[in-house]
């Protein structure tokens, strides 16, 4: 005898048999997982949280020394994620951001801009939900200083 599965008509048809009814599998959105590395989340905060006005630089003064040699190299481009650390999980992520801030511009609201650029940009692209974003403030750019490197400016 053939197991039979009952539909909601009480009529029977024989279990893995032909294609599964509409409804039997559920919403196709979730069949199936999508991970995000955490350099994708490293990029969208990184360029996030240049857009806020009053950061100047992201990276302590040695990463930003390290990457303007490395982008010196022919074909290595310049990394987005420079002074950003994320940790990626399922549905969470918490970002860590090094900036240089401009001299004059308040702190606290540049960091409070940033932090809300990285969990507004972060969390529409990737879904994720943005648990913290820890800003450290590694540098002050006074008026008179000249750049290290000129392409590290964000604005």
């Amino acid at each position: 005898m053939t197991d039979m599965a009952k539909d909601s008509t009480g009529r029977g048809t024989p279990l893995g048999s032909g294609r599964p009814r509409e409804g039997q599998l559920g919403d196709p959105a979730t069949r199936g997982r999508t991970t995000i590395a955490d350099g994708v989340v490293e990029k969208i905060a990184g360029l996030a949280a240049r857009d806020v006005v009053g950061v100047h630089a992201l990276g302590t003064g040695f990463a930003r020394t390290l990457g303007a040699v490395r982008d010196r190299v022919p074909g290595s481009g310049r990394t987005a994620t420079r002074g950003v650390k994320a940790e990626v999980g399922e549905v969470q992520t918490a970002i860590d951001i090094d900036i240089v801030v401009e001299y004059g511009v308040s702190i606290a609201e540049v960091a409070r801009a940033v932090r809300e650029n990285v969990i507004a940009g972060v969390e529409r692209m990737t879904g994720l939900e943005v648990v913290e974003v820890n800003i450290a403030v590694g540098d002050v750019k006074l008026p008179d200083e000249e750049d290290d490197d000129p392409e590290t400016r964000v604005q």
